[in-house]
């Protein structure tokens, strides 16, 4: 640019334009980043016999299940038996992530799930094993909303869309962060217990549909490094 065209812009505006432009690059080098659940984390080893179907005890598994190497879909109807002869339960077709129940240490569940519209009154994922109750964490879908158990809404507007679901659980600590889309949505107080496995699928709860649906990609478990 010639030296005359800024002969228009006084020298008090040059000073604050540059200033201006300083203190932004310097907001961006001192914005926080927001840091990735995995951190920390080191994913173990999988395998298609740690994913263990459970499902209604009258059913083939392919009556409730697929699976074509990437994406896992389970459903189930509001009429169907129980997962067990014996169990008083009601209808559920999940996956029972087998070969890494823990106790100690802080785990994590890692999917990305997706949930169609019209799924409602079900569990699509849990932390079994607690003190007083079979559970430390369900994540419920009702109406369009992911909540934790029946109570505070986790993430809205769940429907029709993969969304990405990490959950956190420090043993020790007794709580249990979950993170949609890699943005912390809860964290809560753990509920004792003294063994715990995660699940995934759908499990009807109150004022389930007809028939409920889940589907699954990129499931893994990840154990953080605590000897440091």
């Amino acid at each position: 640019m010639a030296p005359h065209a800024l002969s228009w812009i006084s020298v008090p505006l040059l000073v604050l334009l540059a200033a201006s432009t300083s203190f932004a690059a310097s907001r961006g080098a001192w914005a926080p980043k927001t840091a990735d659940p995995d951190d920390g984390f080191t994913a173990v080893s999988l395998h298609e016999s740690n994913f263990v179907l459970q499902r209604p005890f009258d059913e083939a598994s392919g009556a409730r299940y697929s699976f074509n190497g990437t994406v896992r879909k389970l459903w189930v109807l509001s009429s169907d038996k129980p997962h067990a002869r014996q169990s008083h339960t009601s209808p559920r077709t999940e996956i029972r992530m087998a070969g890494y129940d823990y106790s100690s240490g802080v785990w994590q569940f890692e999917g990305y799930g997706y949930v169609p519209s019209g799924t409602t009154g079900v569990s699509i994922m849990q932390v079994f094993g607690a003190g007083e109750t079979a559970t430390t964490l369900m994540l419920h879908v009702y109406d369009g909303a992911l909540r934790y158990y029946d109570r505070q809404i986790v993430e809205d507007a769940i429907y029709d869309r993969w969304f990405r679901l990490n959950v956190v659980h420090d043993v020790e600590g007794s709580t249990l962060t979950v993170y949609i889309d890699g943005q912390q949505r809860l964290h809560v107080d753990g509920r004792g217990g003294d063994s715990h496995y995660f699940k995934f699928g759908v499990y009807a709860q109150n004022h389930d549909s007809s028939c409920m649906e889940s589907r699954w990609k990129g499931v893994r478990i990840l154990k953080k490094d605590t000897s440091h």
